[in-house]
């Protein structure tokens, strides 16, 4: 700069040391500068300071020459010492040009101006918080400044803008200071990422600050910031958050919940464990904290707590799964407290309602394609709503009931048997909706379809879908209802097939020990209805007929149908169901029908029966077992004379049309015949088709 020109009030001897390259000379020409600043301020020689100010803030800090800007900015930190107090009437004079200083591109240039205003800062305490906003953004670079040095100074006035801040935090622009932090929240540098997670932990340790009530701005940055792979921003930014918490749980009304809860459903999809673990932890807490008014949240967050539910069972995912259940569960808490009314629109005004359709569309995607837990969840779910909202969740059934149907094919138990206690409450006479029969029917209906197109789920999981079902409800109207549908099925072998499983199930399960009750009591009309309906069904199997008969004590007929079978087909499948039987009849079931062997007179149409399986039997395991046992009735009684025949249908003749019953097991067993034939030759010509060479 040149030397001729007029910077007075400074002497030509002080223009020189504050442009010299020597720090030494410059520092003596500051503190002859705080001297000169002393007596003007003495004197209240306001033109001189300013003109003083014009001479170090323009023609020295925004100079081109490096060692000159150093000199401007060392001589406006000593104009501050000097003039002290009164620094606050020139307090613009003196950081305007030290902050444009701060973004300098000469590294020197940046430090020196790190320690002018740290300087003037330390000296004008509050007054510099009028310029904040640029302190803190020059600030928030000088944090990622590559020079140590440069780095080192900016730390110290931070520390110090921080003390000034906590200090005057009455006058302090928390308003003005939000949408700065907002801004740069989301950086990427680790740096910037320390400095304002420490402004924000200074900022809420402050008692007269509330900086909660801006949470829901800055809450999404926290959880980005959260993510950062570097241990110690994750450790400062967990303490951040834990904290924030911990202040919305004393008052959780202060804040805005509503933007908070979707940021916080965002972020439990995380790959990042510890975010997602965070993120369930603030639902939670939520959930507690807000109760019935997250309602509107609930499929989001039920989604949420799903997707961390399906976690693997690793060490580091058990506590998120642990989390989720909890979250989950007491979100279906909150469902007891929901009113069951068709009337109330799904979603009102003020946004309070539960929107059960979301919540359906969620619960019915999930069980479409996840996880066995997940499912699982689901099921309970939508049980849970069946239970407490039955009138309102009526109109979904469209879209729930066939996936339950679905699920009935998945190969975990588990699940199906979940789905057959939602199926259950569903269909049930006692449900909330009057159309219960109609998905009654329907569910009867799909299960045979299922068996009849999955010959697998009938083997592996028949048994064990129709046991639990009928344990959940009336065995009687299950198996009527089965009976009644199978009676008109046109694929003779599956209802055969089917018979033989419903037969086994009738007489082994304890699931049906009250029916096999009733049907040994034909005496009363209901109980002879039943037998007479199975019956009529039961003939699609000869041995299940004769096994229902045999269950009964109409032994009688259980004479004329093994009669039926010297003229029948009789195969292996045939042979291998009467060794079944008579494994059976040796079961405690039937300990009544081998008691009756003792009984005087004894019954001779049970003798004759028994002697007839024996008589179909090759001489096999089951042949030995039979004809043992029968060599263990009392000789006696085997002797005994044949009754009369009108003594003979005494107990059976005013309940049962036995002819008639004759008829309809051959025309059904003619009817198989037929099938077997016809399915053979169809076989035969797609075979012959096969073979022919087309040319």
């Amino acid at each position: 700069m040149s030397m001729d020109r007029d910077y007075a009030p400074l002497s030509a001897a002080c223009v020189r040391a504050l442009n010299d390259k020597m720090y030494d000379k410059r520092k003596a020409a500051a503190l002859e500068i705080e001297k000169m600043v002393k007596e003007f301020a003495a004197v209240n020689n306001s033109m001189q300071i300013r003109r003083l100010l014009k001479v170090l803030g323009q023609d020295f800090s925004m100079s081109k020459n490096a060692n000159t800007k150093k000199g401007g900015l060392i001589g406006l930190a000593a104009m501050t010492v000097g003039l002290g107090k009164d620094s606050i009437n020139y307090i613009d004079d003196l950081i305007i040009p030290i902050l444009v200083n701060l973004n300098d591109a000469d590294l020197k240039v940046r430090y020196y101006a790190s320690e002018s205003l740290y300087n003037v800062s330390k000296v004008a305490r509050s007054a510099v918080l009028k310029h904040f906003p640029d302190i803190f953004k020059s600030l928030s670079k000088l944090a990622t400044d590559p020079d140590q040095n440069v780095k080192n100074a900016s730390e110290l006035l931070d520390r110090l803008m921080k003390d000034i801040v906590t200090d005057n935090s009455n006058i302090f622009d928390l308003v003005g200071f939000i949408p700065l932090l907002r801004e740069r929240i989301y950086t990427e540098n680790t740096f910037a990422k320390q400095f304002i997670i420490s402004w924000i932990t200074v900022l809420d340790d402050v008692p007269s600050i509330d900086l909660v009530i801006y949470l829901p701005e800055i809450l999404d940055g926290l959880f980005k910031m959260l993510s950062d792979p570097t241990f110690e921003i994750k450790k400062m930014c967990d303490a951040v958050l834990k904290k924030f918490l911990d202040d919305l749980r004393h008052n959780p009304e202060k804040v805005n919940y509503t933007d908070m809860i979707n940021t916080i459903v965002i972020y439990s999809y995380s790959t990042d464990e510890f975010v997602q673990f965070t993120a369930m932890c603030w639902i939670k807490e939520f959930i507690d904290m807000y109760g019935s008014n997250i309602l509107p949240f609930a499929s989001n967050i039920l989604k949420a707590s799903m997707a961390s539910n399906s976690n693997q069972d690793i060490e580091s995912q058990i506590r998120i799964k642990q989390t989720a259940k909890l979250v989950n569960s007491t979100l279906m808490e909150l469902i007891n407290g929901v009113e069951d009314n068709t009337d109330v629109i799904e979603k009102d005004e003020e946004g309070k309602n539960l929107d059960l359709a979301s919540v359906i569309t969620v619960l019915t995607k999930e069980l479409g394609g996840s996880t066995i837990e997940t499912k699982i969840t689901v099921l309970k779910w939508i049980y849970h709503l069946f239970i407490h909202l039955p009138n309102r969740i009526l109109m979904y059934m469209e879209s729930i009931f066939p996936l339950l149907l679905t699920t009935l094919s998945y190969p975990n138990e588990e699940v199906v048997q979940n789905d057959l206690k939602v199926i259950a409450k569903i269909i049930s006479p006692s449900a909330a909706q009057t159309n219960n029969k109609q998905y009654f029917d329907h569910f009867i209906l799909s299960l045979l379809k299922q068996f009849s197109c999955d010959r697998t789920l009938l083997k592996d999981r028949g048994q064990f879908i129709i046991r639990t079902i009928c344990g959940l409800l009336n065995s009687n109207d299950i198996f009527r209802a089965l009976s009644t549908f199978l009676l008109e099925e046109t694929n003779m072998k599956f209802a055969s097939v089917m018979i033989g499983t419903l037969n086994t199930i009738l007489l082994t399960s304890p699931e049906l020990y009250d029916l096999r009750t009733q049907l040994r009591d034909v005496e009363k009309q209901e109980n002879r209805e039943m037998f007479l309906c199975l019956f009529r069904t039961w003939c699609h199997n000869p041995v299940a007929a004769v096994a229902l008969c045999l269950l009964t004590q109409n032994y009688f007929l259980v004479c004329k149908l093994l009669q039926t079978f010297a003229s029948m087909d009789v195969t292996i499948d045939l042979l291998i169901e009467v060794d079944k039987l008579i494994q059976l009849l040796e079961s405690p079931i039937f300990i009544y029908l081998r008691m009756e062997l003792l009984e005087e007179p004894v019954n001779q149409y049970l003798i004759k029966a028994l002697y007839g399986l024996l008589m179909i039997m090759p001489q096999s395991d089951a042949f030995h077992l039979l004809r043992h046992r029968l060599k263990c009735v009392p000789h006696s009684r085997m002797g005994s004379e044949m009754p009369a025949s009108e003594n003979v249908e005494k107990d059976f003749k005013g309940m049962f049309d036995t002819s008639t019953m004759l008829n309809h097991f051959t025309t059904l067993q003619e009817k198989h015949r037929n099938y077997r034939i016809s399915t053979n030759s169809i076989q035969q010509i797609d075979k012959a088709i096969a073979k022919v060479d087309i040319q």
